[in-house]
């Protein structure tokens, strides 16, 4: 089975900390679950357990930083993005600390847990904060590439990674750019526009919608803030329809945010598919993408139907 993407990033902290010393971890009695149990084992001094307290977490990442170090905080998402939100904006954010903040099992990876264990608001939240910097990377690949490129960094960001193994979208020869989206296919007739786990179900809308003549085209917005607008507006110029999808509530998110720059510089039709504004059925996230159509083949039809008209 394919690496999750919380399993690479392990991997290049791991490679990373091999000659940097200022490198640290810090988890939230969630090693585990980030899969940062490795990372603990060899570089005991470089890792930080705080427990459940997540909104400490935030807070010695942040001051770790103040001394020089280079912070990694991992924590379940939905925590994460919510008990400690304070810390992220005043302790991270209005500090500019270099603090990477890993939000893990994003989205509805714990579907079957509830919404308690959702972050379905993680996006927006994270995104209204100055200098806050936020990325989900949708396949092991596309992971590797960005963290080599935030471990070099001294800002801080916001990267959430889902729970499962996804598709793989790309492959070792991946070409990438920081803070540039990743054109995946060109669309004459609707453009796709995705991130995250939701990147390998456009992919698949793209084939099927294909399949019915119909020109599909797909970009992977992984770079959620900073925006990548040209990339948008390029396709938007040489496309009938933007479609969005995301593993995410309709306010703030990546649908919010296209629509928002499109009004504004091209003015089009757009399709925002998200996770509906109410507490989600429980069930595996693709369960729970099919129920709301955000599978391949719920976002293929919805896309057809919405050219149709």
């Amino acid at each position: 089975m394919a690496e999750t993407n919380r399993q690479v990033i392990c991997s290049v902290l791991m490679e990373k900390a091999k000659t940097d010393k200022d490198i640290v971890v810090l988890c939230s009695d969630s090693r585990g679950s980030a899969s940062l149990t490795p990372f603990a084992k060899e570089y005991p001094e470089q890792f930080v357990e705080m427990g459940i307290a997540e909104q400490n977490l935030v807070s010695v990442a942040a001051g770790l930083a103040s001394a020089g170090k280079k912070a990694f905080a991992a924590s379940p998402a939905s925590f994460l993005s919510t008990r400690s939100y304070e810390q992220c904006k005043v302790d991270v954010a209005y500090n500019d600390s270099n603090v990477k903040l890993i939000g893990i099992s994003g989205g509805v990876s714990y579907g079957a847990l509830g919404m308690t264990h959702h972050s379905c608001q993680d996006i927006a939240a994270m995104a209204s904060l100055p200098g806050m910097r936020v990325y989900l990377p949708s396949d092991r690949f596309l992971t590797r590439k960005l963290m080599e490129a935030l471990t070099d960094d001294g800002k801080p960001a916001y990267i959430r990674v889902s729970r499962q193994a996804t598709d793989d979208v790309y492959d070792e020869n991946l070409s990438f750019t920081m803070d540039k989206a990743q054109l995946i296919s060109l669309g004459h007739d609707v453009e796709i526009v995705a991130c995250g786990d939701m990147v390998p179900n456009a992919v698949g809308a793209a084939a099927i919608l294909r399949e019915q003549g119909i020109d599909a085209g797909v970009i992977d917005m992984y770079c959620l803030k900073p925006y990548d607008k040209e990339t948008l507006l390029q396709a938007a110029e040489q496309t009938k329809l933007i479609v969005t999808a995301e593993e995410h509530d309709p306010f703030g998110g990546l649908g919010a945010m296209t629509a928002q720059i499109l009004s504004a510089e091209h003015p089009m039709r757009v399709l925002e598919l998200a996770l509906p504004d109410e507490h989600l059925v429980a069930g595996t996230n693709k369960d729970i993408f099919r129920h709301y159509g955000l599978d391949a083949a719920g976002i293929a039809k919805r896309t057809a139907e919405a050219l149709a008209k």
